[in-house]
């Protein structure tokens, strides 16, 4: 008897979604230039994107 594994595209999903998140912060931290906001748009754009390859990691198998 073989065990079955079952595959999701969870990951996929996941780092697609936090992806478009990180590409609006990307767009705000363009948008902002010489100001915080341009700040706010640098962390958004960084956190989303390590969420993005972390939720690759947990759910893709």
């Amino acid at each position: 008897m073989t065990a079955q594994s079952e595959s999701t595209d969870k990951g996929v999903g996941l780092a697609l979604a936090l992806g478009a998140l990180a590409s609006i912060g990307a767009l705000l931290m363009i948008t902002g230039a010489p100001d915080i906001e341009a700040a706010w748009g640098f962390a958004a754009a960084m956190v989303f994107s390590s969420l993005a390859v972390v939720g690759i990691h947990l759910y893709g198998k």
